[in-house]
């Protein structure tokens, strides 16, 4: 659980509260063959999968990690006309319609789109931004204590409000992190505009914790997860990711039979990442030849080993590891871009003043 890879694969869909140390890999000033990504701090890919695109198509590729996903969206934006790279990664769909409004991308319709599932094109017909990679935030349980407590664990969002989960669950905070926001979103899909205020009001009776980010939550407050037993974590529940529980076992310094962590199914929130053509950018040819690289068969079997989430184009394979321990959500809850942007801002609000105050 000291593998950085493990920190950064377990943080890539998004906001959790990392330092934007803006560092970058394969300096060098930008010129016609330097395609520069600006991505969040999670980004990874195998060195010989890159090394393969850079020797097809010429380019070589300058990583520049702007911090958590919010961060490099807002930045993008700041920087729009002059941008600091060539193609985004990381924009997710609680955070597209933001990108959007604000002219971030320009058009370019990836070779390979056609394999990409339909749910997963937000952007509809317009193509200015193209998915890569999904995740389900959910809540995740610890195996051991709700066995040790002839507890069954909780199935629903509806579940968390019970008595008998009392002071049992941590999440984040949806001002800061990501995870804490797709949980807010995900109770308000399920509950109604007005329905999930009266949700957070029985949670927030219920005992809920709420830290800054995910990392706190997952290894200091979570008993489930190694790190967390080690620093006297006692909340058997936790928002977190659905490929969570593989990353248990594939990380383990010692393989376990089975995952010590589950997924509660029925409180589970998608997200979708995507990459897109900046506006201004000064090499547009590079860039759409690496957005078309990250809807390639070979990046997104790659993909979910590196960052922990479940590739969008059909056919692409999923580890083992992936379907055994942690397959995704069947019926997770889902919002629009729109509908997000419509209310985020408000209900983040919302949610503050009931949870926080």
């Amino acid at each position: 659980m000291h593998n950085k890879t493990f920190v950064a694969a377990m943080v890539g869909l998004g906001l959790v509260a990392l330092s934007a140390c803006g560092s970058t890999q394969g300096q060098g000033k930008a010129d016609a063959k330097t395609v520069t990504l600006v991505s969040h701090d999670s980004w990874a890919v195998s060195k010989s999968v890159l090394a393969d695109f850079e020797k097809r198509s010429g380019y070589k590729v300058r990583v520049l990690k702007d911090g958590d996903a919010g961060q490099a969206v807002n930045k993008a934006i700041l920087t729009k006309d002059n941008p600091q790279g060539d193609v985004l990664f990381g924009v997710d769909n609680t955070l597209l319609s933001r990108a959007l409004d604000n002219g971030l991308f320009q058009p370019y319709t990836a070779k390979g789109l056609d394999k990409v599932g339909t749910p997963y094109q937000l952007d509809g017909a317009k193509h200015r931004v193209t998915p890569v990679d999904y995740g389900d935030i959910c809540v995740n349980y610890d195996k051991a204590y709700f066995a040790e407590h002839h507890l069954t664990p909780p199935r629903s969002y509806a579940d968390l409000a019970e008595p008998q989960y009392k002071n049992l669950l941590v999440t984040e905070n949806a001002a800061t992190a990501s995870p804490g926001l797709g949980f807010l979103l995900g109770s308000a899909a399920q509950f109604g505009d007005k329905g999930w205020q009266d949700y957070w009001k029985k949670l927030k009776a219920n005992g809920v914790k709420v830290v800054d980010g995910w990392e706190q939550a997952y290894y200091q407050e979570f008993s489930g997860s190694s790190e967390g037993r080690k620093a006297g974590g006692d909340r058997p529940l936790v928002v977190s990711y659905a490929s969570s529980p593989p990353a248990e076992v594939i990380y383990a310094k010692k393989r376990p039979a089975t995952a010590p962590t589950g997924v509660a199914t029925g409180t589970c929130f998608r997200q979708i990442e995507f990459a897109g053509l900046l506006s201004n950018a000064k090499n547009p040819e590079g860039a759409k030849a690496f957005i078309d690289f990250l809807v390639s068969r070979e990046f997104q079997e790659d993909m979910p080993l590196n960052m922990f989430v479940y590739p969008v184009v059909a056919g692409a394979k999923v580890p083992a590891d992936f379907t055994k321990y942690g397959p995704a959500a069947r019926h997770p809850e889902t919002m629009a871009p729109g509908k997000i942007a419509a209310n985020r801002d408000q209900w983040v609000r919302s949610w503050t003043s009931l949870v926080l105050k």
